[in-house]
C-alpha cells in the first residue's frame, strides 16, 4: 500500500477543471501529460512522440488527398534574402513584425539580412517566374511541409499560438480566375475531411473579411473552431491571391493567342495549432482524450500478477497483444516496476483510447476487461472476440468524439438580431454569435472596440438566411450573415 501511494504522489494527476479554469487546465495538461514540452526558447516547443505521431497522421492524411488532386511537394529554404520578402508591399507589412532576422555568420556581418521563414510566399515565387513560361507549364501545383517561425506576440501558448509551428504551405498557379477559384472549394474540402476523419473536430467554413485577411491576398478562408472556454480560434485557412504576387515577382506566361499574362495564384495551409485544438476540445477533467486515428497507441494492456500467477498473465497477454495487434495499435505494458493503478492513471491522462485489463480471474473465464477512454465505459469480452471488439470501439469512439464535439458546437452557436443580445452572450458564455452584419469596416471595428469580438468569418452555410435580416451594429440592410467572437 506504501509503494502505490508513493506512486500516485509521483504521478500527479490535474488539480485544475476545464469547465471552470480552461486556461490553468490547458497548462497543467501540457505539464503533466507526454504530448509536447517547453523549450528553453519562449514560445518554442518539443513534440514528444505522443504528439508527433498526431501530427504525423494529419500530415499524412492530408498529403494523400493532395497527392490525389494532383498537388505535389517540393521543399525551399527557410531563409529568405530581405530583398525578397521586400518586394510585396502589403505581404511584407503584414508580417514585419513576426520576423526573425539573421544578421551574422560567426563574427561576419551579413551584407543583406535574411529572414527566417514566416512563410514562403517571397522565396518561392522568385523561383515560379523563372520556371513558368508558357501556358503549358500551368497549373503549378506546389506544396511544402516546414516549419515556420513567427515572434509578434507575447505570450506564445503551447500549440495554440507557438513561434514555430509545423504546417503545409499549399502554393498554385493557374492561367484563369476560373481555375483559380475552383480549387478553394476542393482544398477546404480536403481540410473539413481531415478534420473530421482524424482529429474528430467539426468547424465553421466561411470567409474572412477584407480586414482580417491574410496579407496580400484578395480574398481569404478559414476553418474556425470553438474552444471550451467560448472563445474562436481559426483552423485551416485558403487564400485566393489573384495576380497580386504575379505582378509583384512578374510570374507571367505566354497564353495559347501567344499573348503574354499574368498568373492566377492561390495559398493554403493547416498547422500543428490543430492538435491544440483537439487537445482542448477533447480532453477532460483526467487529461487527454485522444482520438483514435491520431493516437500512437491506440489500446494498451495492462496484465494483473502477482508473483504465483506472473507467467501465466503475461503469457495470455501477449497471446491477447498479437491478436489485436492485427486491427489496432496495441502495446503490452509489462513495466514491473509500476502498479496496475498507477498504469491505468498515467495510460488514462495520455488519452489512450482503449485499456484492456487482463488478470488470472479474466484468464479462467477466457475473457478480458475493455476500458473506454472517452466514456470510462467498461464491458467484459471474449479473449476470442478481443481483436474484433476492440476494432468496433476504436471505430465508434473516433464517431462519438466528433459527435459530442459538434453538438457542443451547435449548442454554442447564438442566432441573433439584437445588438444588446449580441453584446450579452459575447460578454457572458461567449461561443458564436451569428448576426447580420451591413458589410462596412466601420460596424465590424465598432463591434470588435465594445465587446473585444471580431468577425471570424462568414459562414457558407448561412448566408441563405440573410434576406430580411438587419446588421446589429448599424441597423441596416445586413449583406452578410457573420459570426462574431472573441479569438485566440
Amino acid at each position: 500500500m506504501a509503494n502505490d501511494k508513493a506512486e500516485r504522489e509521483e504521478k500527479k494527476g490535474l488539480s485544475a477543471k476545464k469547465e471552470s479554469s480552461f486556461s490553468e487546465w490547458y497548462t497543467q495538461v501540457i505539464e503533466r501529460t507526454d504530448f509536447v514540452d517547453y523549450t528553453s526558447v519562449s514560445g518554442c516547443i518539443a513534440f514528444r512522440p505522443n504528439a508527433y505521431f498526431a501530427w504525423e497522421q494529419v500530415q499524412k492524411a492530408t498529403d494523400s488527398l493532395f497527392g490525389q488532386a494532383g498537388i505535389q511537394n517540393v521543399y525551399f529554404p527557410m531563409l529568405i534574402p530581405e530583398h525578397l520578402l521586400d518586394k510585396e508591399k502589403e505581404h511584407v507589412k503584414g508580417f514585419s513584425p513576426e520576423v526573425a532576422w539573421v544578421t551574422h555568420t560567426g563574427n561576419s556581418k551579413l551584407e543583406e539580412r535574411l529572414a527566417i521563414r514566416p512563410t514562403s510566399e517571397t522565396v518561392m515565387y522568385e523561383r515560379y517566374a523563372k520556371w513558368i513560361r508558357s501556358w503549358r507549364d500551368l497549373p503549378m501545383r506546389y506544396n511544402q511541409w516546414n516549419s515556420v517561425l513567427r515572434w509578434e506576440f507575447k505570450h506564445p501558448t503551447p500549440l495554440l499560438r507557438s513561434r514555430e509551428f509545423l504546417w503545409n504551405e499549399g502554393h498554385t498557379v493557374f492561367a484563369t480566375r476560373d481555375e483559380e477559384e475552383a480549387e478553394r472549394d476542393l482544398v477546404l474540402g480536403i481540410y473539413s475531411r481531415v478534420l473530421e476523419d482524424v482529429l474528430a473536430l467539426p468547424g465553421v467554413v466561411g470567409k474572412k473579411t477584407d480586414s482580417e485577411k491574410f496579407a496580400g491576398a484578395e480574398a481569404s478562408y478559414s476553418i474556425e473552431h470553438l474552444m471550451p472556454d467560448g472563445w474562436a480560434i481559426q483552423g485551416p485557412d485558403f487564400h485566393v491571391d489573384g495576380q497580386r504576387f504575379a505582378k509583384a515577382f512578374d510570374i507571367t506566361f505566354i497564353n495559347k493567342e501567344g499573348k503574354k499574362e499574368y498568373a492566377y495564384q492561390n495559398t493554403f495551409a493547416i498547422s500543428t495549432r490543430e492538435l491544440g485544438a483537439m487537445l482542448a476540445v477533447h480532453g477532460d477533467d483526467k487529461g487527454l482524450v485522444l482520438p483514435p486515428a491520431l493516437a500512437r497507441v491506440q489500446a494498451v494492456i495492462v496484465p494483473i500478477y502477482n508473483d504465483g500467477n506472473k507467467e501465466l498473465v503475461i503469457r495470455h497477454a501477449k497471446e491477447l497483444e498479437a491478436r489485436v495487434a492485427k486491427t489496432a495499435r496495441v502495446y503490452l505494458d509489462g513495466r514491473e516496476t509500476y502498479s496496475p493503478g498507477w498504469k491505468f492513471n498515467e495510460w488514462e491522462m495520455n488519452g489512450t483510447p482503449v485499456r484492456i485489463e487482463i488478470g488470472e480471474r479474466d484468464i479462467k473465464e477466457g475473457k478480458a476487461v475493455l476500458a473506454r477512454r472517452d466514456t470510462g465505459a467498461k464491458e467484459s469480452v471474449e479473449l476470442s472476440k478481443a481483436e474484433k471488439r476492440i476494432g468496433e470501439l476504436l471505430e465508434g469512439i473516433q464517431k462519438a468524439l466528433y459527435a459530442k464535439a459538434k453538438k457542443q458546437l451547435d449548442d454554442n452557436t447564438h442566432r441573433v438580431d439584437s445588438y444588446d443580445e449580441a453584446k450579452r452572450l459575447i460578454k457572458g458564455k461567449g461561443g458564436f454569435v451569428q448576426a447580420g452584419w451591413c458589410g462596412s469596416e466601420e460596424c465590424e471595428s465598432k463591434v470588435k472596440e465594445e465587446t473585444g469580438a471580431k468577425i471570424t468569418n462568414m459562414p457558407f452555410d448561412a448566408q441563405h438566411a440573410v434576406k430580411g435580416k438587419r446588421c446589429i451594429a448599424c441597423g441596416s440592410a445586413a449583406k452578410y450573415i457573420a459570426n462574431f467572437a472573441r479569438s485566440y
